[in-house]
């Protein structure tokens, strides 16, 4: 009979402790303090998963090194080639030969998600998508990321690009660790393009209290997926969550995370660093058939449905911003910094040639930065604008 309630006891306390991580999750997740690297939360962390645009961060990643080692600057031209031009949507849809800053394509990819643009960026920076491919994976080698491989720098899909919860973790350290300078660009509301507002995919930006990044990602076969940054009293949480069923719902699984994190000391964790390998490391899921053949074309999309069906209630992550939207106002031009060594010698040197459509800054842009533009050419720089939403 002792035995007996002795078991009792352990059980009761073991469902005590599962309900104080909260409840079990349907995919991979990783929750964690960015300042210490302790973990909060991890389901299925190491099991292999299509990145879909969240190899974007990578491409970021590479790029920002690049830039630190003096390869190429914020202001140097970035060329849209026919390839990347050919990218399939999300996309920004620049024609062949088109040229921007660096600074503004970058901007690009991580708000609107643009695989144009961040194959351009790959190209340009890598010299070919190969060789930029060839840079992604000796970073990821670097860092420790050792169930990840990349094949392409937007995360279209391919049955050889993928990643786990945890390695996804180690690079966003690495990002807001080494390149701190960058993270306002993760935060931003949405961009300017002309007179065309696009609002970030990332539907905790403006949403969230405190929400600041980081990228979202879909393909049929990886689901929804997305990694959710949000600062509270000089504490930075991020979770990362792989697989969800809509744009929706990974953001409702993000804040539901950070949530449960804020509520949570981070002390006597295991670490990003420490945590061991388990489970499944060497399979990738594939969601192709869940996803998209049980989802309306309009559904199978990285932009949030517009409203909800009418039998269900409206998520918080689908009503409009409750302010009007800061846009940063990119675009075209501007392109005054050297080439990317990368190009030269492979049509790098042409780029002195190339017209710049419509941009005549109102003075130099500043060392490093972005000019400053007026309402007619508002289609350069980190100057922010009032868009409404």
């Amino acid at each position: 009979m002792r035995h007996r309630h002795f078991l009792k006891l352990l059980l009761a306390g073991a469902v005590a402790l599962s309900a104080a991580a909260g409840p079990a999750l349907a995919n991979p997740v990783i929750l964690f303090d960015l300042n210490s690297g302790k973990i909060l939360q991890h389901q299925d962390a190491f099991k292999r998963w299509y990145p879909a645009s969240l190899s974007k961060l990578m491409t970021a990643y590479v790029t920002f090194r690049a830039i630190a080692a003096g390869e190429v600057q914020l202001d140097s031209p970035i060329k849209v080639t026919k390839h990347s031009a050919a990218e399939p949507p999300s996309k920004m849809g620049f024609k062949p030969g088109s040229v921007m800053r660096l600074d503004n394509g970058l901007k690009m990819m991580l708000v609107k998600s643009a695989n144009d643009i961040a194959m351009a960026i790959g190209e340009n920076v890598g010299g070919s998508q190969e060789a930029f491919a060839e840079r992604m994976n000796a970073e990821a080698t670097r860092l420790g990321m050792n169930g990840t491989h990349f094949v392409n720098p937007n995360g279209l899909y391919s049955p050889d690009q993928y990643t786990t919860a945890r390695d996804l973790a180690v690079l966003v350290m690495a990002i807001r660790r080494e390149f701190p300078q960058y993270a306002p660009w993760f935060s931003i509301e949405g961009l300017a393009v002309g007179k065309k507002a696009i609002p970030n995919y990332n539907l905790l930006i403006g949403r969230y209290p405190g929400a600041d990044g980081m990228k979202t990602g879909f393909v049929c076969s990886s689901g929804f997926n997305m990694i959710g940054s949000a600062t509270r009293n000089g504490r930075t949480l991020v979770a990362v969550v792989l697989g969800e069923k809509s744009a929706v719902t990974r953001a409702e699984t993000a804040a539901k995370l950070l949530d449960e994190g804020f509520d949570t000391p981070a002390t006597g964790a295991a670490s990003v660093a420490t945590l061991a390998a388990y489970g499944d490391t060497v399979s990738v899921n594939d969601m192709h058939d869940e996803i998209c053949k049980k989802k309306a074309p309009e559904e199978q999309s990285e932009a949030p449905p517009a409203a909800a069906a009418k039998d269900a209630p409206k998520s918080p992550y689908q009503e409009k911003l409750d302010h009007v939207p800061t846009l940063v106002a990119v675009g075209l031009g501007g392109a005054t910094g050297p080439a990317p060594k990368a190009m030269l010698g492979q049509g790098g040197q042409e780029y002195a040639d190339v017209p710049i459509p419509a941009w005549r800054p109102d003075r130099p842009a500043p060392a490093g930065g972005n000019p400053v533009v007026s309402g007619a050419a508002a289609a350069q720089g980190d100057q922010p604008v009032k868009a409404a939403n």
